[in-house]
């Protein structure tokens, strides 16, 4: 009986070692310096990787696409982050305006890696490869209100309410690709004003599933917030058409109190 359990599990370390270290050989390394376009470095800023598998090339103009991967720039405005293969979209982002995640808000240095076409900007990761892209210095304060011409705006907007009607400040609206909307979503909207109202920006023509929450990042939502989601009983989908406005998608959230209780917004 010893023998046999000894060769079962003999056979289990092989197997496990020799997937977790074949997983670790598909990975690759990208590194730089990213820079304002003044010569200071992005110290204190993040750098975002997009998975071009996941869904769109990135693009503050149109919208806010969820970053797959999240690195810190140092002191010197250097990076270094280790990626499974792919190809992949990078941007960056030095936030002023004190919020820690999300969208880029008024004033915050932003950079959005660029071809000279004016498209975004792929970097190839393969196995076991050090990629250094080198020094960019190109970003620049972020301005809301500056649209590039002939940009196409497709999104979905509404408003927030609690179960008396009431406009609900500080919800982050997600966009899912499925109706059981776990893992990462692929958009985010900005955080509602006083008026509740949201304008969700999404890729073109899809079908959208919309969460409602009061923070980012996945995991069952802590006591006290807000959660929400379109539809009565179930996740219904959003169909969008490439640069309409879907308006008049309200949603009704409630605060978190636990799974058996989930006590109305006041």
């Amino acid at each position: 009986m010893k023998k046999i359990f000894f060769a079962g599990l003999s056979l289990f370390l092989i197997l496990f070692f020799h997937t977790v270290f074949g997983q670790e050989i598909k990975t690759g390394t990208i590194s730089g310096q990213l820079m304002t376009k003044g010569g200071s470095p992005l110290s204190g800023g993040q750098a975002f990787f997009f998975n071009n598998a996941s869904g769109p090339p990135p693009s503050a103009d149109k919208y806010w696409r969820i970053p797959d991967y999240v690195t810190r720039i140092d002191e010197q405005g250097k990076f270094s982050l280790n990626l499974p293969e792919g190809t992949y979209y990078l941007g960056a982002i030095k936030r002023i305006s004190g919020e820690k995640i999300g969208p880029p808000k008024e004033g915050d240095y932003f950079f959005a890696s660029m071809d000279d076409k004016g498209l975004p900007k792929s970097y190839l990761v393969k196995r076991g490869m050090k990629n250094d892209i080198g020094t960019i210095s190109e970003a620049i304060p972020f301005q809301k209100s500056v649209s590039k011409p002939g940009t196409e705006i497709t999104a979905v907007e509404g408003t927030i309410l609690d179960t008396e009607g009431n406009p609900v400040v500080g919800a982050l609206v997600f966009a899912y690709t499925s109706p059981t909307m776990v893992g990462k979503p692929l958009f985010a909207s900005e955080r509602t004003g006083k008026d509740g109202h949201y304008t969700l920006r999404v890729y073109d023509n899809g079908n959208y599933y919309l969460r409602v929450r009061s923070v980012y990042g996945g995991g069952p939502p802590a006591i006290g917030e807000i959660i929400g989601f379109y539809g009565e009983k179930e996740p219904i989908a959003v169909s969008t058409r490439k640069g309409e406005k879907m308006q008049g998608v309200n949603i009704l959230v409630r605060r978190f109190y636990g799974k058996k209780t989930m006590m109305p917004m006041k």
